[in-house]
């Protein structure tokens, strides 16, 4: 008896190993840790369609991955003969129609089992395989014949697809279900406890195909063609006709255009194509890519139409994140790419890749707008994964930018139209140790032009390959319903109708809090690397040189702060010590080490100088609270905790807004006084009586209070620059516009007699921000001729400001504030 299940063993081997001499596969979630399984119980695989090359491929995954056998018997008395089974059979022959799959009786035999022996479990873990990881597309006899789609392949099929896609294997194993929980309610009733496994397992299968398949996907021609017949769409082209008196007919063909401007055209082809070539480029620019909790990406893609938005660092961004998400296992996004980068040769690999295109501006364009909206609405309401970068253009100060609300207003606009598919933003931080583009983000910074992209620019940028530019971090953070934000804001919005021009007057306030939120949801998921942390330390020094074991003392302490009062579980911090992040940061060509007798002397030189303000302004964020305490003592030896907790409260909603801190102004005190408590507890200040205290001079303590200070204190000489002007000018006499030109030019000459070495202390964009903050809590008011008046309290955050910025520092500000006079 026993002969027979080694020869059937034998033969599946052979037949195994057959099969991978062709195929090869990659499996995602295939560890003991991954599936958290429990070691004293059983563990039964499940498959949801029958096939030999299934089970001969899902062998193949548990010896390499070291998971219990599939093919020996679950471990048990009566139990089935296998740990494996599947969930359903297919019925007809090779060239006989198929009929519908009807449940296996593999599986009835194991519920069966879990009924009569309610002591003993199983572990039952999903397996899901993907040949090729094709989406419908194309209703042509190829494609039919040679994706691994949502539909149900026959036998000669499935030995087409293995030919084809064989190697381009995909295999997902998912977290076990319990046995014997899914069959405790039916104890009596077997049918019903089979019925309701079935489901489970049917819907699990269902979410699983979903996100890494995606949906099905339509046409191209046949997209483009909806595009133009929808309402919204034909009510723009009339409107057109008889504005611009232009025959409808020629209307409806510039929409056709522009349509077929925007619109993707998603190849699996170009996708293994990109997927080889990148692997390829990152094992050759990179050290490595790093990512963290992708899960919650794997569970919000079961049941949602899942909308991207990551910070823009750089054009590596759309490639990176693409393939980050192939690679485990989850369908490549749609893309929001500008027009410029619609380019011969490159515009129609992006197009095939997932890209879709927008032009800067069509404000002005109200055809376009219409057209592109309603193909954001087609992605959403079908459920597509799509990707926008809510900053609009890259950071050139390595800052998170204020987000503009263009993509955000249509996705939420769409959603309100339609909300029977879920939508979920994920915000993605994508760190660089060195950015690809950053030597040319200096030049900008200094006023050189930005260069047109083109094929000769992509060409100079491709010498750079042969360089090495570190690690790369993609760390996702926590989701954002968008219903969740909707309900805070209106709750009553499923209850009313909306088209597709109707804008409701709670809209903007939503949009904004929305954008607020993606952006600090992507700064909490910041990743800490040791470029990072050595820039932050060495730019807090006046000659930006440090001694070498001080510099390590203090990254190691710094390190030691951020972990003692956590900003977000979703942020990551470097491994191992300071000495290995300055070993680190000098193989990369960063910093500079003088060697001297009494200890080696790290400093940054050059370019180098104002390229690390980039890298520290990444991280810049999380030592915002600790590092404005700090200034409190840079002009005060001690002060009442109240005032110390007030004067940072003073501060909080204006660093809130610049750095989107994660923290409410509301809960502000709070996080302050638990940060006095870290900075007692690490040393770094100290208590007399009711007073909080910095260390004695001298001290290695306030070496590292003073350092800290320095994190932020540009930002708050920024602050002081428009307050000095403002109060320069008097109340009522300088319009806001004005006050920002002043501020900017005030700002860049001080940043050159003082030598402050960092770009965004003269950034427009920042005085603009600071000005309308101002503004928004009433520091400020606006007259009817446009001009800024203010009463008596600024004068008082004015004085308070003696107690943060020390003598010299304000004498230099209200220096050059009267030279700009």
């Amino acid at each position: 008896m026993q002969l027979f299940p080694k020869l059937l063993g034998l033969i599946l081997t052979i037949f195994r190993k057959i099969l991978f001499l062709w195929v090869r596969s990659v499996a995602s979630g295939a560890t003991r840790e991954e599936l958290a399984l429990d070691p004293e119980k059983p563990v039964c695989y499940v498959l949801q369609y029958s096939s030999l090359s299934g089970r001969l491929v899902l062998e193949q995954e548990v010896r390499r991955a070291g998971l219990p056998r599939a093919e020996i018997p679950v471990p048990a008395e009566q139990a089935p003969t296998q740990s494996f089974f599947f969930l359903y059979k297919r019925l007809g022959g090779l060239f006989r129609r198929r009929q519908a799959p009807i449940l296996t009786a593999q599986l009835h035999t194991l519920v069966k089992y879990g009924i009569q022996n309610p002591d003993q479990d199983i572990q039952i873990v999903p397996v899901s395989l993907f040949w090729g990881r094709s989406p419908d597309k194309e209703k042509s006899l190829v494609k039919l014949l040679l994706s691994d789609t949502w539909s149900v392949a026959g036998r000669l099929q499935k030995l087409l697809i293995i030919l084809v896609h064989g190697r381009n294997t995909y295999v997902q194993f998912n977290k076990p279900l319990s046995l014997q929980q899914v069959v405790a309610e039916y104890q009596d009733n077997e049918p019903r406890a089979t019925r309701k496994l079935a489901r489970i397992l049917r819907t699990h299968f269902r979410r699983v195909r979903q996100a890494v398949l995606g949906p099905d996907l339509s046409h191209r021609r046949t997209l483009v063609e909806g595009l133009v017949r929808t309402q919204a769409v034909k009510d723009a082209i009339r409107e057109t006709a008889r504005k611009d008196d232009i025959p409808p007919e020629k209307v409806k063909a510039k929409a056709r255009k522009y349509a077929d401007e925007i619109a993707a055209s998603m190849s699996l082809t170009t996708i293994r194509f990109l997927e080889v070539v990148l692997g390829w480029l990152w094992n050759r620019i990179y050290n490595g890519i790093a990512i963290n909790n992708i899960e919650v990406v794997k569970e919000v893609a079961q049941d949602n139409a899942v909308v991207y938005v990551p910070c823009h660092r750089s054009h590596i961004d759309y490639l990176l994140l693409s393939y980050v998400l192939y690679t485990n296992g989850l369908m490549p996004p749609h893309i929001a790419a500008g027009i410029n980068l619609n380019m011969p040769i490159v515009g129609p690999i992006l197009r095939r890749g997932g890209a879709f295109f927008m032009r800067r501006s069509f404000r002005d364009n109200p055809l376009y707008a219409t057209v592109f909206n309603e193909y954001m609405h087609v992605m959403f309401s079908r459920g597509y994964s799509v990707e926008y970068f809510v900053e609009g253009g890259r950071s050139r100060t390595g800052r998170m930018l204020p987000p503009r609300p263009g993509m955000l207003a249509m996705t939420l606009r769409s959603y309100l139209r339609d909300h029977r598919k879920p939508i979920v933003f994920v915000p993605v931080y994508i760190g660089y140790e060195k950015v690809m583009e950053g030597r040319s983000y200096l030049g900008e910074l200094r006023g050189k032009k930005k260069q047109k992209e083109s094929i000769f620019g992509l060409a100079k940028t491709a010498r750079k390959l042969s360089n090495s530019f570190g690690r790369v971090a993609v760390n996702f953070g926590n989701a954002i319903h968008l219903s969740g934000v909707l309900d805070e804001n209106h709750r009553s919005w499923r209850q009313e109708a909306y088209d597709s021009d109707f804008r409701p007057p709670w809209l903007n306030d939503t949009i904004e809090q929305l954008s607020t939120l993606v952006a600090t949801r992507i700064n909490a998921a910041v990743a800490v690397n040791p470029i990072g942390i050595t820039a932050t330390v060495l730019l807090s020094t006046e000659r930006l040189a440090m001694d070498q074991r001080q510099l390590i003392r203090l990254m190691d302490q710094f390190a030691t702060l951020l972990k003692a009062y956590p900003y977000a579980d979703t942020v990551t911090l470097p491994e191992g010590s300071a000495k290995d992040w300055l070993a680190y940061c000098e193989g990369m060509g960063l910093v500079s080490r003088q060697p001297q007798k009494l200890g080696d002397i790290i400093g940054l030189e050059g370019s180098n100088a104002i390229l690390m303000t980039y890298y520290r302004n990444n991280i810049q964020h999380l030592f915002a609270l600790p590092s404005l305490i700090a200034c409190l003592f840079e002009n005060n030896s001690s002060l009442r905790r109240e005032k110390a907790v007030s004067l940072c409260g003073i501060v909080y909603p204006y660093l809130q807004s610049e750095l989107f801190l994660r923290y409410p102004v509301d809960e502000a005190e709070v996080v302050i006084g638990r940060w006095i408590d870290v900075m007692l507890e690490q040393g770094l200040l100290r208590t007399e009586g009711d007073r909080i205290c910095r260390p004695e001079e001298g001290t290695e303590a306030m070496l590292r209070l003073r350092s800290l200070s320095r994190f932020i204190i540009q930002t708050l000489e920024r602050y002081h620059i428009a307050i000095a002007i403002l109060r320069k000018y008097g109340s009522g006499k300088i319009s806001a516009a004005e006050l920002e030109e002043q501020s900017t030019m005030l700002a860049e000459r001080m940043s050159i007699l003082f030598g402050l070495n960092a770009p965004e202390f003269f950034d427009k964009t920042l005085f603009r921000s600071f000005i309308a903050n101002l503004q928004k809590n009433e520091v400020l008011t606006t007259d009817d001729n446009g001009l800024l008046c203010y009463s008596e309290g600024l004068d008082e955050v004015a004085e308070d400001a003696r107690l943060v910025l020390n003598v010299e520092k304000r004498q230099a500000i209200q220096q050059v504030t009267m030279l700009g006079a």
